[in-house]
């Protein structure tokens, strides 16, 4: 019995450093969106095999919602900006962050870049070698800088809703929550509506209330959500 002192490591310093001046600097709000990924698992279920055997590891969801996300970003660019002094830097480029977890001893943010110019199966490599470098400590200063936009996946932990915090100085910060089936009202071709079984999870956005507004944030979830319960996603494998 009795308490434990457990010096905090280096990464887990430089992590709260960076969230405690995120939280004091950006007046952070949140929108959430549920979405339903049946569309994702009608391209992903019939190739989930022969894309394990191609590549060496699993097609998750998230390479599905990193490519939606670029795309909805070239249709909302304000998203994809960081805030400066009375100013907002728009990048006409997306580098995608993606939070790694390593091992519950801190996170590092490595960075997808040129992300708008790969289709799916880029972008899965890419964050498939950048979270491998990132937990075996071989990640180069490089692959650490230039993010634009930053995903936050905890889905494998079947999370409800995340709130993240925003990683400065970018204006937005997207939680992928876990996906799980449930029960769904879908319109048949006739018009009517019946119940079936989905695949449905939430996304939840925090966002700097300086760089734009609610209806902004809320514009761009529904983009997202739309490319991906509609996209045709077998073209993109």
């Amino acid at each position: 019995m009795g308490d434990t002192i457990e010096p905090l490591n280096n990464i887990r310093r430089r992590t709260a450093e960076h969230m405690l001046m995120s939280k004091a600097v950006s007046p952070h709000a949140i929108t959430a969106v549920d979405v339903d990924y049946e569309n994702v698992e009608r391209a992903r279920r019939p190739l989930r095999e022969q894309f394990h055997d191609d590549e060496g590891f699993s097609l998750t969801y998230l390479p599905f919602i990193s490519r939606a996300v670029v795309d909805a970003l070239a249709d909302f660019p304000h998203m994809n900006a960081s805030v400066g002094e009375g100013e907002l830097i728009v990048h006409h480029y997306v580098n995608l962050s993606i939070a790694v977890d390593l091992e519950f001893q801190g996170l590092l943010a490595p960075v997808v870049k040129g992300a708008d110019g790969k289709r799916l199966r880029a972008i899965a490599r890419d964050i498939h070698d950048l979270a491998g470098r990132a937990r075996s400590k071989k990640l180069a200063p490089d692959d650490l800088s230039g993010g634009t936009f930053t995903l936050s996946n905890s889905g494998s932990f079947g999370t409800f809703m995340v709130v993240p915090i925003i990683n400065q100085p970018q204006a937005g910060i997207l939680s992928i929550d876990g996906v799980k089936r449930r029960p769904v009202v879908v319109v048949l071709p006739d018009g009517s509506e019946s119940i079936a079984i989905h695949s449905v999870g939430n996304l939840t956005l925090s966002w700097d209330h300086r760089a734009f507004d609610g209806a902004y944030a809320a514009a761009f979830m529904a983009r997202v959500k739309e490319i991906i319960e509609t996209r045709d996603w077998t073209t993109e494998l």
